[in-house]
């Protein structure tokens, strides 16, 4: 006797005794891996994931602390002051690790700005990234990441200027 299943044209006559062992193993089971995401990106995913998991574990500031200390100079000088500029600034931001990079959260947990370092994905700067939840609006068009190579005064000044106008 044959089974049947609906499906968007009709119903179609499926084989019971047909052996469904027979089909293709999937692309992890094979070993293969996807060329849509770099191996980077795909550690930062697998860091993400593990974030979700802890939520409401482990200290932030603490994962913040050691994802900066992991770095290579001079990513860890710039992470390190950035941190120091961020918190003195807003220091109603929750210090906490985004996709392995260290990041601020406002109150509802959302991420408000980022670092990521140079080395993450092998680029020639390291980058300041805001989110959606950073109040950065200005009519149609603003920046939402600034690229750095070094940290000077008048950086540090626009830096600060930026992380209070986005969580105000």
């Amino acid at each position: 006797m044959a089974c049947y299943r609906a499906s968007h044209v009709g119903l179609k006559q499926e084989d019971p005794m047909r052996d469904k062992s027979t089909k293709k193993p999937s692309r992890a089971a094979s070993g293969k891996t996807s060329r849509a995401f770099t191996a980077e990106e795909r550690a930062a995913m697998k860091e993400r994931a593990g974030e979700l998991k802890a939520k409401g574990g482990p200290d932030g500031e603490r994962d913040l602390l050691a994802k900066i200390a992991a770095m290579p100079e001079p990513d860890r000088a710039m992470a390190t002051r950035l941190h120091a500029l961020i918190t003195a600034s807003a220091p109603t931001l929750s210090p906490r690790t985004w996709y392995g990079m260290p990041a601020y959260a406002n109150g509802d947990g959302k991420v408000v700005c980022f670092f990521q370092s140079a080395q993450k994905f092998k680029t020639r700067y390291a980058t300041l990234g805001f989110s959606d939840a950073a109040k950065l609006d200005d009519g149609a068009l603003w920046p939402t990441a600034f690229a750095l190579k070094e940290l000077t005064a008048a950086e540090e000044a626009r830096i600060v200027a930026l992380v209070k106008r986005a969580v105000r």
